[in-house]
């Protein structure tokens, strides 16, 4: 990624800006927030790209987004104010739902997104990495900046939470 064109970055960007836009949502709740923290988490990767190892990008992607989302929360306490101007049935249209998956019906995705709402920031952002971006439990180590088994442990934990939430709900 060192030696790349133009077109190799867009590519690049392409691939994974709907995954990133996700993950910074997570952080700030609304989705014109978090196209902002992808744009500067981007910026932010492409000025450090050439110190990273090829291999390690997109760990390194993933953590520059979180600490571009980090940054904005702690600058700005305005941002409250941004996620509740949004609701689900407001979004922009084009927008990524706040926890897209490939679910059987709408019934279901709700009690999804509300089993994830119950988890802690640190669960659900493990959960975020691991089912939606497709990062292995290295990987997210590498982008939260813990261990493996930290990680392991918050996914076991979530995992756990989210069994319960999901059987209390449907009942």
């Amino acid at each position: 990624m060192n030696d790349t064109t133009l077109q190799d970055w867009e590519t690049f960007y392409d691939e994974r800006a709907g995954k990133m836009l996700l993950f910074a949502k997570q952080f700030v709740g609304c989705v014109a927030t978090a196209e902002d923290v992808v744009q500067d988490g981007f910026l932010r990767f492409w000025k450090g790209r050439k110190s990273h190892p090829a291999d390690r990008l997109e760990s390194y992607l993933y953590g520059c987004i979180r600490w571009a989302a980090l940054d904005l929360l702690r600058r700005s306490k305005r941002s409250k104010i941004r996620e509740e101007t949004y609701s689900a049935d407001e979004q922009p249209e084009g927008t990524v739902e706040a926890f897209e998956c490939p679910v059987e019906s709408k019934e279901t995705a709700a009690l999804v997104s509300s089993a994830l709402e119950q988890l802690n920031a640190e669960q659900r952002e493990v959960v975020v990495l691991k089912v939606w971006a497709g990062l292995t439990l290295k990987e997210i180590g590498e982008a939260l900046e813990i261990s493996p088994n930290t990680v392991s442990s918050r996914y076991r934990y979530a995992l756990e939470a989210l069994r319960k939430e999901m059987g209390a709900l449907e009942r």
